[in-house]
Parts: structure tokens; C-alpha cells; sequence
């Protein structure tokens, strides 16, 4: 058996009564887009590195670039992108910007990341 084959149904038979429930439940592009785009956010090591350190404590660009051995501006190029994303919020005191979990859903979906690969 080839590995297309094996991928493959031997027979073609659509299910329409399965396909039916596909199609009411399943939400429109533009939706899925849109957690596409924001998995793609979590397919970065350098981001998943902050998101972990961002678990721990509220902190500013200078303890992020401290703490992983990076420059500032590397860093801050990545807060951006989470910021966009609504996964990190950030609040000035002083000359500091602090920044840290936008909400409890990013800890959620690291953790079921983190579960997965382990099983």
C-alpha cells in the first residue's frame, strides 16, 4: 500500500448526513482565518519564550532581554506582534513600559499545547 493509498478510502462514499452536521457547524472563513492567524502567533519559539517568562512576573523590555539573552529591539519586534494579537497588554510607569498576559486564555491554550505534546 502506497502512502497515498493509505490515506485514501478504497471505495468513494460520501456521507450526507455527516456532512450536513459539517456544514451547519462549521463557522465561515473568515472566522478561520482568523485562528489560523493566531495559532501562527504560537509557531514562534522566541514568542512562546516570552509568553513563559510573561507567566511568571510583569516585566519590561529590558528584564525580557535580560532574562533570554536577546537585544531590546528583537524583543520589542515580538511584544508588538503579541500586542497585535491581544496576547500581551503593556502599561507604562515612568520611562518603563511593564508588560503581561493580556488574560488567562493564553496561559489556557500554551497549557493545552504543552499537555498535547506530552501525551
Amino acid at each position: 500500500m502506497t502512502e497515498q493509498e493509505e490515506f485514501c478510502c478504497e471505495t468513494e462514499e460520501v456521507h450526507e448526513d455527516l456532512l450536513k452536521i459539517v456544514n451547519e457547524t462549521m463557522p465561515d472563513e473568515t472566522e478561520l482565518y482568523d485562528l489560523a492567524e493566531l495559532f501562527k502567533i504560537f509557531g514562534d519559539s522566541t514568542r512562546i519564550r516570552i509568553l513563559f517568562v510573561l507567566f511568571e512576573a510583569e516585566v519590561c523590555v529590558c528584564d525580557l532581554a535580560s532574562v533570554l539573552n536577546m537585544t531590546q529591539s528583537a524583543i520589542s519586534h515580538q511584544l508588538k506582534i503579541l500586542k497585535q494579537n491581544k496576547l500581551v497588554k503593556s502599561r507604562r510607569e515612568g520611562k518603563s513600559v511593564f508588560y503581561s498576559l493580556a488574560d488567562d486564555h493564553v496561559r489556557t491554550i500554551i497549557a493545552q499545547g504543552q499537555e498535547h505534546i506530552e501525551e
